[in-house]
């Protein structure tokens, strides 16, 4: 059996900047969806289905250091494997590929005038989530990866877990918030709606949620979802989940017809339109990117300013926002249903609730 590497051991390589080279051999269609960063492709997938032994044989490749290949589910990469090793690389298959690459995580750090902010960024799927601390008290938004991860930077930063919060009832991934709260003992705080099935402090509009010195104001940002809520930190940070990103803005229409994604439209054109009226000094964090999260620390961010300079033709009027919004809706994100039935209920899910995730995420429009 060919040699292989979990993905936790490939992603604490990339952290720590381990020279290797990472093969993609997919095809161009599955490498557009989503990658790991860094990584080289070489569309060979049918050549190896097929069993030809020239498969990688152009590839120009390094001695000396590790090769990882990298395919869906970890099958083509194990006979990526055997051919390069025919040829003399030390090479080794990402087991389980692309699917279990999903949780694969990194950190950026962002230094504030009293908080210190840690963006989570799972890699692998794109989600951003963040652990802000005060002192020694720290909230967590948007949580998306294992319990373990958040405990660990606490834990390694000396700090207490006060609240565990969403943004708002995600489609993309299933929330890993209730589960946090439940293990550190956190007050889980969402905002206020009717559609959970499990106990949560409500969060009122304009509500401030305190975390050592600073606070967390709640803006109510309807649109994506009719329970979207961002959280503007000391006037500084702005946490805007899925309604607002660095230069597009959250989908309104999952699990909406036509006429109801029009409505969210025409409220998510006024969510938007009253934070880009926020002082220009701020910086935006969203709750997703579109490109995999490089490991090089560097936050996924934007300046208010900017981001109202990317938007502006968007920002005309309702009806430009309106109609561009609804012809430019991206595909509808696989199982969406299932996961918001998971994160509605609260029950950990008895399938793989990474198969469940599994894809690039589709949350903005741009």
């Amino acid at each position: 059996m060919p040699r292989q590497i979990d993905a936790e051991s490939l992603r604490v390589w990339l952290e720590e900047k381990k020279r290797v080279t990472v093969i993609d051999v997919r095809s161009d269609d599955d490498r557009a969806q989503w990658s790991i960063p860094g990584s080289l492709h070489i569309n060979a997938y049918e050549s190896l289905k097929a069993g030809r032994r020239s498969a990688l044989s152009d590839a120009n490749l390094p001695l000396g250091q590790p090769i990882v290949t990298v395919c869906n589910a970890g099958k083509m990469s194990d006979r990526a494997v055997a051919e390069l090793s025919g040829r003399g690389f030390e090479v080794l298959s990402l087991a389980g590929g692309m699917a279990a690459w999903s949780l694969a995580w990194n950190t950026a750090e962002v230094r504030l005038s009293n908080a210190h902010l840690f963006q989570v960024r799972r890699t692998g799927k794109g989600c951003l989530s963040y652990v802000i601390s005060s002192g020694k008290e720290a909230l967590v938004v948007d949580a998306s990866l294992p319990v373990n991860v958040y405990r660990s930077i606490a834990e390694r930063e000396g700090l207490q877990i006060r609240y565990a919060i969403d943004t708002h009832i995600h489609a993309d991934h299933v929330s890993r918030s209730f589960q946090l709260a439940e293990a550190v003992g956190a007050e889980l705080l969402l905002p206020q709606q009717n559609r959970v099935r499990f106990a949560y402090t409500p969060i009122a509009a304009h509500a401030e949620i305190v975390i050592g010195t600073s606070k967390l104001k709640a803006i109510p940002t309807p649109g994506h979802t009719l329970d979207s809520t961002s959280f503007l930190l000391d006037g500084e940070a702005l946490f805007t989940g899925d309604t607002l990103f660095t230069a597009s803005v959250g989908r309104p229409d999952l699990r909406a017809d036509l006429q109801q994604a029009r409505s969210r439209a025409c409220l998510l054109y006024a969510s938007v339109r009253h934070l880009l009226g926020l002082e220009a000094r701020v910086q935006v964090f969203p709750g997703h990117t579109g490109i995999p999260p490089a490991f090089d620390g560097v936050p996924i961010s934007e300046r208010l300013d900017r981001v109202t300079e990317q938007l502006q033709p968007w920002m005309e009027s309702e009806e430009v926002f309106v109609e561009r919004i609804l012809a430019r809706l991206p595909h509808t994100p696989p199982n969406y249903q299932r996961i918001v039935e998971i994160n509605e209920g609260g029950d950990w899910p008895a399938e793989d609730a990474t198969e469940l995730e599994a894809g690039a995420n589709r949350c903005a429009v741009g």
